[in-house]
């Protein structure tokens, strides 16, 4: 095993974790909040102050951290008409060149993740609702989300490398090899 494919299998190991075990249960939880605040409101008579800001919060949250999961089960929104009609090597090289466009937007959103999230963490900045929660949090979940997304792009890329001299594509994360 060559170490770029250990490189890719660590990363996509690490994503397709997190994105089962960390990011899928918080639909669970946003779900568990959204019937209590119902159940509260309409058999109880007695509507939270926290439910609807909580589950905005978590879903921004379950948002953000789960790019990377999306793109190593290449879930993303694609217009591959012509794309998908090129023979492997020649969508590698396409995939390759665009990355780059990828990676200056991952960078770009990366640090203005970072200087939000710092500012936010700094201030313990809080929201500004009558239940006031804590959303530095939040914000400190927008580098890690792209931080990983990053991650699974470099994945990626260096997948298409591995194509592109002529290896055999290392995507066994993806097709359900177990963790």
């Amino acid at each position: 095993m060559t170490v770029l494919t250990i490189l890719i299998r660590a990363i996509s190991r690490l994503n397709a974790f997190l994105g089962s075990w960390v990011v899928s249960p918080l639909a669970l939880v946003i779900f568990a909040v959204m019937i209590w605040e119902v159940v509260a409101r309409y058999v109880f008579s007695a509507p939270t102050l926290w439910a609807t800001e909580l589950s905005q919060l978590l879903f921004g949250v379950y948002i953000v951290l789960s790019g990377g999961w999306l793109l190593l089960h290449r879930g993303h929104v694609n217009v591959d008409i012509l794309v998908a009609r090129l023979p492997p090597r020649r969508r590698a090289a396409l995939d390759m060149a665009t990355s780059v466009m990828f990676f200056l937007f991952m960078a770009v959103l990366l640090k203005e993740g970072w200087i939000m999230a710092s500012a936010s963490f700094d201030s313990l900045e809080r929201s500004h609702s009558a239940w006031n929660p804590p959303i530095w949090p939040v914000k400190a979940a927008i580098p890690l989300g792209i931080g990983l997304l990053f991650l699974q792009g470099l994945a990626r890329f260096l997948q298409d490398l591995q194509i592109l001299l002529g290896h055999a594509p290392t995507d066994t994360v993806a097709q359900g090899e177990p963790l």
